[in-house]
């Protein structure tokens, strides 16, 4: 009887004992360029926490989550603060790079260079592999930047809509940008009979950077039935410092779908623009927030640099 007591006693002690340090979290460093040395030692490769073949959706979170980069981002230069993080939450975290050029490494890391259309067609293919791989019914989207619009012409334009439950979009520019007048100068450019030769210059590197400009044929088309897509759950996290998405009100779009959020609303320390608002430990706690609506925790407000984050 002794001896069984002792062993249900140390049974007792070794559940007590701390998790191995395979179950430890994994560090999630704040700051937007922190996917970067990752990409450099493992090019090509995944980020901690991201892209797990074994990854198998739990009860409280069944949906998984597909990472969308921004322009000139990548599966692993975007996310270095995302995928840990929502690793760590206990998510399903995917992560690719799409719109890059057909060229070897580094050029193969830039991601979102090419046309819009092409990039949401391999985030289609991408999240039927997810789905295929984890079984769910379902993905949720978080999405920075271009991201927001590859992912929106998905689900608006390629069947994504029945395969969507959330889109959480950090900086999204659902009605173009004006960064630097570039969306008058196209205006104008056009009405001047010179539109052809301006989109020639204007996406001799990027093709999908003209996509996104005020007043573009391309979001014109896209938003002709409404920004957001009804049968998706909409949240626009976006920065009031954005430097890029020219208005910052571009993402704020209302729709009875959509939810609004300016990380510098009751936060003036964050100094987030359109990077460091992918780095912004307020902008993490809401994306938190809003792929688990129940959760619904205080986000931190703390000083956070620009750029970094």
């Amino acid at each position: 009887m002794r001896r069984c007591s002792l062993l249900a006693l140390a049974a007792a002690l070794f559940a007590c004992l701390p998790a191995t340090a395979s179950a430890q979290p994994l560090p999630v460093d704040y700051n937007f360029f922190a996917g970067i040395p990752p990409e450099l030692t493992n090019p090509g490769g995944s980020l901690p926490g991201a892209n797990d073949p074994a990854c198998v959706p739990s009860p409280e979170h069944p949906d998984p989550v597909v990472l969308l980069h921004g322009t000139g981002g990548g599966g692993q230069t975007n996310w270095g603060v995302y995928a840990p993080l929502l690793a760590n939450e206990g998510y399903c975290v995917f992560s690719l790079t799409y719109g890059a050029y057909g060229l070897p490494w580094p050029i193969s890391a830039i991601g979102g260079m090419r046309p819009i259309e092409q990039s949401a067609a391999e985030v289609s293919a991408f999240v039927d592999g997810v789905l295929a791989r984890t079984g769910a019914a379902r993905v949720d989207l978080v999405a920075h930047s271009q991201g927001n619009i590859v992912g929106n012409y998905y689900i608006k334009r390629l069947g994504g809509g029945n395969k969507v439950g959330k889109l959480v979009g950090i900086a999204p520019p659902w009605l173009g940008t004006n960064v630097l007048a570039a969306g008058d100068i196209a205006h104008f450019s056009r009405a001047l009979g010179a539109g052809p030769a301006f989109d020639a210059v204007s996406s001799s590197l990027c093709q999908a950077c003209g996509q996104m400009l005020t007043g573009a044929a391309f979001l014109a088309a896209l938003n002709a039935d409404g920004v957001y897509d009804p049968r998706v759950t909409y949240t626009n996290i976006v920065a009031g410092l954005d430097e890029i998405v020219v208005p910052h009100t571009s993402g704020l779009v209302p729709g009875p779908n959509a939810t609004s959020i300016v990380v510098q609303d009751g936060c003036a320390q964050d100094y987030s623009e359109h990077l460091a608002i992918a780095g912004s430990p307020r902008a993490a706690g809401h994306v938190l927030n809003a792929l688990d609506p129940a959760r619904q925790a205080a986000v931190p407000c703390e000083f956070v640099p620009p750029f970094t984050g």
